[in-house]
């Protein structure tokens, strides 16, 4: 599952700072930096990262709206290069505790908040930037992480899957600038289904109970989960991920399998995705970019 590096992981300096949300990526963001032999500094956002998961590493914990003292921190760390990475429920703006630097940048992070997901990373990485900070993505710090092209599963997609994954590319591209969501279900050339705010796990929860119904009517094992990242979208941000619980949420909704782009689309626990995925006749195929 390896990829190659990109140009600007060369100049990737140590230690690098891991802002980390939910979920298990930015643990192995991290294992994948020490066994290159960079140093990992975790920032757990505090609610959403996992409290004894980052024990394990060094780390300072963090808040959202408290930019001035994330950084001071960066800088204590010798943090340089940052990456945002894991899950995070959006805040409100009143939900947040502003210190003294971001109520400066009030202007800024309210633009930030302005948008989909990506616009608000994208719009806190600027304001970093330019802080003195460089935000990196997956493919300059753990490349290994990435999708590989063709096909990684015994099984592989038919005539007809083929079909489907090209209306399904087709359909996220178009929607890309509309910032809405990054995966769509087609079946028989049909788009069924398009990921909103609730996310993929939730998109497919939703095909499943479809079929329950009897709202979608073709037989179990038809139909492709289609992942790709916005076509506006900075890729060094919330690129699309896919895991062994994408596996069983594409199971239960009766698909055949799984399409995402290569290089561009992060692979959680992939031995285990893999040996989910044969083991539910199932495939995963990475397209070319």
């Amino acid at each position: 599952m390896a990829a190659d590096m990109t140009s600007a992981a060369a100049g990737i300096s140590s230690p690098v700072g891991v802002v980390a949300g939910g979920g298990a990526m930015p643990f192995a963001v991290a294992d994948s930096l020490a066994t290159r032999g960079i140093t990992p500094v975790l920032f757990p956002l505090r609610g959403a990262c996992d409290p004894v998961q980052v024990e394990k590493f060094r780390h300072r914990w963090i808040s959202v709206g408290q930019l001035g003292r994330a950084m001071r921190l960066f800088r204590e760390e010798g943090c340089r290069d940052l990456i945002f990475i894991g899950t995070l429920v959006r805040p409100s703006l009143s939900e947040i505790r502003f210190d003294f630097t971001t109520l400066r940048l009030l202007g800024n992070v309210i633009r930030a908040f302005r948008g989909g997901d990506d616009h608000l990373l994208s719009g806190v990485g600027r304001i970093l930037e330019q802080g003195g900070f460089r935000m990196v993505g997956i493919k300059d710090v753990a490349p290994d992480l990435l999708m590989p092209e063709g096909c990684i599963s015994r099984a592989w997609p038919s005539d007809t899957s083929k079909t489907d994954i090209e209306r399904g590319r087709a359909v996220l591209t178009a929607l890309g600038p509309f910032d809405i969501g990054q995966a769509a279900v087609v079946i028989d050339g049909h788009v069924v289904a398009v990921e909103d705010i609730e996310g993929t796990d939730a998109l497919l929860a939703r095909v499943a109970r479809l079929r329950e119904e009897g709202r979608i009517r073709a037989a179990t094992g038809r139909g492709v989960l289609v992942k790709a990242p916005k076509s506006s979208q900075d890729l060094r941000f919330d690129l699309p991920t896919i895991g062994p619980r994408t596996i069983e949420g594409v199971a239960r909704a009766g698909l055949a399998g799984i399409a995402v782009i290569a290089g561009n689309t992060i692979a959680a626990e992939p031995q285990a995705m893999i040996a989910l995925a044969d083991a539910k006749y199932l495939f995963i195929i990475g397209l070319p970019a």
